[in-house]
């Protein structure tokens, strides 16, 4: 019986590669040869590029979305909640990026380039990183002071961009209302 079954197997999956492979042939049979268009013109490409940056997101918009996800950062370490912590501290640094891959250098009143990049750099490598730290150790007075520290860190770039009336603060109010930051709970509840 066991001989009858396998036997039986092998004959019905070499009938399937050979329905397979009839229906590739049979597909590949309609085909062209490949087209000869005269590829697009530099004006035509430069058009569409230019077209494209218009549909692409602002920094501001970027920046909104570090600002949700590092409001609720704070209160997820508030209720040491440290994977959700953990997910929003990630999450700040991957809005962050794109925020300076959409503008890497602002020019100042001054027309003096202000890098971005190395900004950021700065700010992943000293608060970020002491704020991932304190995450890391459950430690909820270390992450109060590298919250603390990455929000006047926030402000010194805002400054340094002359948007010294973006300030940011302490979040009173989770963005997030949805999502529950309490360790211990359940869902749903």
């Amino acid at each position: 019986m066991h001989r009858d079954i396998s036997r039986r197997w092998k004959v019905f999956l070499v009938g399937a590669v050979l329905v397979c492979l009839a229906v590739v042939v049979d597909g590949r049979q309609g085909e062209t040869a490949p087209s000869k268009a005269k590829p697009p013109t530099t004006e035509a490409l430069m058009a569409e590029i230019e077209g494209l940056k218009k549909l692409l997101p602002d920094q501001a918009h970027a920046m909104a979305d570090v600002g949700y996800h590092f409001s609720n950062l704070w209160f997820a370490g508030d209720a040491e909640n440290w994977p959700l912590a953990e997910f929003y501290l990630n999450e700040t640094r991957s809005h962050l990026q794109w925020a300076v891959r959409i503008k890497p250098i602002r020019q100042d009143k001054a027309k003096q380039d202000v890098d971005l990049t190395k900004i950021l750099e700065a700010v992943e490598n000293t608060p970020l990183k002491q704020l991932g730290e304190s995450i890391t150790a459950n430690d909820k007075e270390q992450f109060v002071a590298a919250y603390r520290f990455t929000v006047e860190s926030c402000y010194a770039c805002h400054k340094a961009s002359e948007k010294p009336y973006l300030r940011p603060q302490i979040p009173r109010h989770a963005e997030a209302q949805m999502i529950n930051p309490d360790p211990q709970a359940t869902w749903p509840k």
